[in-house]
């Protein structure tokens, strides 16, 4: 996570979304605020593409100044998050970003995205 913009118990926050996303869904996510590197989109895919495992990571980007959100996903993520499922979570995102609540828009955005990623339970297994 890149926290320019963020102070101490707000990194803290997102971070404890991201450990707590990882454990539910069992991928990896990143989350830049700052501002991007030309056009959002772009700068989104590079940095996406520049994580460990990009297959199985799922990006956020926010540039305030910018008013952009950007989620970037890998293919294996794409596996169980569709892209209505992303969209719904942008709006989710974008409206509590709206109301002046950054850090609480990323930290549902981030449990949302968890939670649509997460594999279906099964109960049993041949």
């Amino acid at each position: 996570m890149r926290a320019g913009e963020l102070g101490g118990a707000e990194r803290f926050a997102i971070e404890d979304a991201i450990r707590t996303a990882e454990q539910v869904s069992r991928y990896e996510f990143s989350v830049f605020v700052g501002r991007a590197d030309g056009e959002p989109r772009a700068f989104a895919t590079r940095l996406h593409r520049s994580l460990v495992a990009p297959e199985r990571s799922v990006l956020i980007l926010v540039d305030p100044a910018a008013r952009a959100l950007e989620v970037v996903t890998g293919a294996v993520v794409r596996s169980h998050l569709t892209d209505a499922e992303v969209e719904l979570t942008a709006l989710q995102m974008q409206t509590t970003f709206a109301e002046g609540d950054l850090v609480g828009g990323l930290r549902r955005g981030i449990q949302m995205l968890a939670d649509h990623a997460r594999g279906p339970e099964t109960l049993h297994s041949d």
